[in-house]
């Protein structure tokens, strides 16, 4: 009986293992990581400075930020097309059965079927950030011309809606609960736009009812967003800002060890980590979310470039630049478990 068994848990071990990629920044590759060994690299994808990998059931796809943009095969770890639809991308997303590029260059929104056939190009004359999904909704914001505008992917795209003055320089967004909130570059607060009403609103942030500018937003990307609140890095501040997602008031910060870069927020929205730049870059700060305090800082690598949990939470991956691996602790003690060589690591996706 126990020769029945021992195959059985092992193929269900082999099964259900987590799979990585990670990025190799300075190699224009993606490190494979599956069943926590190093299985291989997938390569030649382009300049992956801030480039982003994204899962769609068996195969990947990967923007490089020299306008190169990937389909891999998750079974076999091989690119099975690769296009350059544009210059620069900035990031991308799925929507119905398509994939919305944003390029800063050419000025363009670019829509590509599952297969990176071009389905639409859509001229916006500006650089374009913040593409975000929204039930058949795709939104974009305009960073040259101060809109948002609102593509219907069951109308072909076609625009219907567009909201102009939105602000100055928009740069990034996010999407909560049908509102597609964005960042400006050169004007304090962030805009909402209400999917579900096309109504717009500027909000300031506001500490005890008072608008009052208290940092600077960085990447919306870098926020940890968590059951109502937004735990958002300072830019040249050695905190993070506890802010009301609803209402946009600050509800009070949490001192840190260093400048914040990113933050993550765990699976079961009850910690998040955060990693530093400068001097600190070697350090990561666990935050307990219902004490909204750093509970725990350690050091975790030279130059820490990005942290991702394991699905069930049970692990966190972090990336050490100059250390070349790619490290797994435990979440229950914090602890190292295991470190994995990887070249001149950056960002960690999972991919199963």
């Amino acid at each position: 009986m126990l020769y029945l068994i021992l195959p059985v848990l092992l193929f269900f071990q082999i099964s259900f293992a987590e799979k990585l990629y990670v990025v190799e920044r300075e190699r224009g590759s993606l490190a494979v990581i599956e069943n926590e060994e190093f299985k291989g690299e997938i390569k030649d994808l382009g300049n992956l400075n801030h480039s982003i990998v994204k899962t769609d059931g068996d195969y990947s796809y990967c923007i490089a930020r020299n306008g190169y943009f990937s389909k891999i095969d998750n079974r076999t770890d091989r690119v099975i097309k690769k296009i350059k639809p544009g210059n620069s991308g900035i990031g991308f997303t799925f929507i119905k059965d398509y994939i919305a590029i944003a390029h800063y260059s050419p000025k363009k929104v670019t829509v590509l079927t599952k297969d990176l056939d071009v389905y639409r190009v859509i001229d916006t004359g500006s650089r374009n950030v913040g593409i975000k999904p929204y039930k058949n909704l795709l939104t974009f914001s305009l960073m040259d011309k101060d809109q948002i505008w609102v593509l219907d992917a069951d109308r072909n795209f076609e625009r219907v809606h567009t909201v102009k003055n939105a602000g100055k320089m928009p740069f990034d967004a996010l999407i909560s609960d049908g509102r597609y909130i964005v960042g400006f570059f050169k004007e304090r607060g962030v805009g909402i736009l209400d999917l579900n009403t096309f109504r717009y609103k500027k909000a300031a942030f506001r500490t005890e009812g008072k608008e009052e500018v208290v940092f600077k937003i960085p990447h919306f990307g870098m926020w940890g967003v968590a059951n109502g609140v937004a735990v958002i890095p300072a830019v040249g501040e050695k905190k993070a800002y506890v802010v009301d997602i609803n209402t946009m008031e600050v509800k009070k910060y949490i001192p840190l060890e260093g400048l914040p870069v990113f933050i993550s927020v765990s699976p079961d929205k009850k910690i998040a980590v955060v990693n530093y730049s400068g001097d600190r870059d070697h350090l990561l700060s666990v935050i307990d979310l219902k004490q909204m305090k750093v509970v725990k800082t350690f050091p975790a690598g030279k130059r820490v470039m990005h942290m991702r949990f394991s699905k069930d939470g049970k692990k966190l991956y972090v990336s050490s630049y100059f250390d070349n691996t790619l490290k797994i602790y435990s979440t229950q003690d914090w602890r190292l478990q295991k470190e994995i060589t990887v070249p001149t690591p950056s960002g960690i996706f999972i991919v199963r």
